[in-house]
């Protein structure tokens, strides 16, 4: 091989390895309103599957000419990488409120979320943000889907994964608690789905006096593990778990 050839070759396979990368990336689903939310994402256990999620805004017709105060649909799909033609899809109007508890981000989770042997979720994560600052509100929460012929059916319907809420004057005085939750597989099923062990992790915030001789004290809760059991059509969620409608 000349040192030509060498260098040509390589800068072939280099644009093909390139060429290859830029295939795999996937490309969001355009939006016109600034609003809306488009976001996609390779999906790790299936090569050559892309998860694509569109969630445009419908503002109230009385008080959502300016603001956020609407909903939002929620149309998913799987799609192929070779065809580019959605495998499996899913689609639900009104599927968020927006208001002063507003949409901030949609966003796709592909942990190992494997239900059954032959059965893999991917999650669809929600982040919700209030606009108080004296009453603190964000919420984060997580939903599953699984794709059955040529549908995805959600199996976890918007467990709560992080929430921060309070009421304080804005400086020092009041109160303020964050819960933190991830999710493990368990050992055991109902009927046929892995159970899911929750754990949440609550951090309180106790402030008194005025921002000069402020008083503040953080409390940390035991971790407390919570099983949730399918139930032939969805996990159920114990009350205090289920994000905010």
């Amino acid at each position: 091989m000349t040192v030509k050839s060498g260098v040509m070759g390589c800068l072939a396979l280099c644009g093909a390895l390139m060429a290859g990368q830029v295939l795999a990336d996937c490309v969001p689903a355009p939006v016109t309103n600034p609003r809306d939310f488009s976001v996609c994402k390779d999906w790790p256990a299936y090569p050559g599957l892309t998860l694509n999620a569109v969630s445009k805004f419908e503002p109230d017709p009385v008080y959502g000419k300016t603001g956020y105060v609407g909903s939002y649909d929620l149309a998913l799909s799987v799609v192929s990488v070779e065809v580019s033609e959605p495998l499996a899809t899913y689609y639900k109007p009104s599927a968020f409120l927006s208001d002063a508890f507003a949409l901030e981000s949609v966003e796709f989770d592909t942990a190992r979320y494997k239900l059954t042997p032959e059965i893999r979720a991917f999650g669809v994560r929600v982040v919700f943000k209030g606009s108080s600052r004296v009453n603190p509100m964000d919420e984060t929460s997580l939903s599953l889907y699984v794709k059955e012929g040529d549908t995805l059916r959600p199996v976890l319907d918007r467990l709560v994964m992080y929430r921060y809420n309070g009421e304080w004057d804005g400086n020092c005085a009041g109160e303020r608690a964050s819960t933190l939750r991830t999710i493990e597989i368990g050992k055991t099923s109902s009927h046929g789905y892995a159970d899911l062990i929750v754990k949440s992790a609550t951090t309180g915030i106790v402030g008194k006096g005025d921002p000069g001789t402020c008083d503040e004290k953080t409390t940390t809760a035991k971790p407390v593990l919570t099983t949730l059991r399918y139930d032939g059509k969805t996990y159920v969620l114990p009350k205090g778990f289920q994000a905010i409608e």
